[in-house]
């Protein structure tokens, strides 16, 4: 399974991206990283077997562990590709927000959204590290 994280702006050489960089090179799922312009710009089209997930404000909080059982879930069941949809400062709209499989949010506080994309990935890393009973995540 693909796990694809579509971002709203340019991370460019910054702190952020290399925190993002060393996480997604520890995941051992593929992945992929998409930048769109922060106004404009169409996702990239959607095959069928896959789940969209948009990170949000109005979106739940999840646990590492049930961030990682999801994730199990999909990739067992067959599904191709999860989308990570990480919006411009603006966030996403109602109409948008009704397209997504899942929202998530990563608590009550607002984060910038290049803090979001770190932030994701250490999650996608900590989740796949969970799944590998890779012992990098304690509980509780």
């Amino acid at each position: 399974m693909l796990l694809h994280i579509i971002a709203r702006g340019k991370i460019g050489r910054s702190p952020e991206a290399d925190l993002v960089d060393r996480y997604l090179k520890r995941v051992t799922l593929p992945t992929r990283i998409t930048e769109l312009p922060d106004r404009d710009g169409k996702l990239p089209a959607a095959a069928p077997g896959t789940v969209t997930v948009m990170l949000d404000e109005k979106g739940q909080p999840l646990s590492s562990l049930a961030f990682a059982r999801r994730i199990e879930g999909w990739r067992d069941g067959g599904i191709r590709e999860c989308r990570f949809l990480i919006g411009a400062a603006d966030g996403f709209d109602d109409a948008a927000r009704d397209g997504a499989d899942l929202l998530i949010a990563f608590g009550a506080m607002t984060w910038p959204h290049m803090m979001a994309r770190a932030m994701l990935a250490e999650q996608l890393w900590r989740a796949t590290s969970i799944l590998a009973n890779h012992p990098y995540h304690r509980e509780g």
